[in-house]
């Protein structure tokens, strides 16, 4: 995501979180983390013949307080801020490869675990990160305003070993690959004639 996507990213976010949805402010606050070389943030958009169909951020942090488990050596923790996507595509696999792209993400900046929020009544969102291998730690009460709404907070282990989920229990066909070039022969989590960029 680069500053120019802000006001596209902004109207999708008013879309598809009339309640609680982020300001342009917070956008252009998390992007003004996301370059050079001390960045903690990674902002993705995903296009389809120069429409906005999704977006998707997540926010790192340093090592965790004990070391954590043996991860190769990462023990930062990562934060998934958002994954959108426009109600058109849902169902075709845009939500897979945008999270995908965190867990590369989490994995580069040396993440042992990645954390989330997911609304309660999010039944969508919970299955996709159950495939991926986010588990339930926790419920946040009334943590979505002013709805009051509960959230789930999800845990994923070893986010380098997660980037291709388990075949969810409906599975939507692959048609492309991810933010390499259409390949045909080995499809990946992607949807054909979307791309993603940072």
């Amino acid at each position: 995501m680069r500053w120019w996507d802000i006001e596209r990213v902004f109207q999708l976010e008013r879309e598809l979180f009339p309640e609680d949805a982020w300001s342009r402010g917070m956008f252009w606050s998390e992007l003004a983390h996301a370059r050079g070389p001390a960045a903690t943030r990674r902002y993705v958009v995903a296009e389809e013949d120069g429409r906005l169909v999704g977006y998707a951020g997540l926010t790192s942090a340093g090592a965790t307080a004990d070391g954590g488990e043996d991860t190769g050596g990462a023990t930062g923790v990562a934060d998934v801020q958002t994954i959108a996507v426009r109600r058109d595509h849902w169902g075709t696999g845009l939500g897979s490869r945008l999270l995908t792209e965190l867990l590369r993400a989490a994995t580069a900046f040396e993440c042992a675990e990645v954390l989330l929020e997911c609304r309660i009544d999010n039944v969508r969102a919970q299955k996709l990160y159950e495939r991926f291998g986010f588990e339930t730690i926790g419920v946040r009460k009334g943590y979505y305003q002013p709805g009051n709404v509960d959230a789930l907070v999800m845990r994923l282990t070893d986010p380098s070993v997660s980037v291709t989920p388990a075949a969810p229990v409906d599975p939507v066909p692959p048609t492309a690959a991810s933010t390499a070039p259409v390949n045909p022969v080995n499809p990946v989590n992607g949807v054909e004639g979307t791309e993603t960029h940072g």
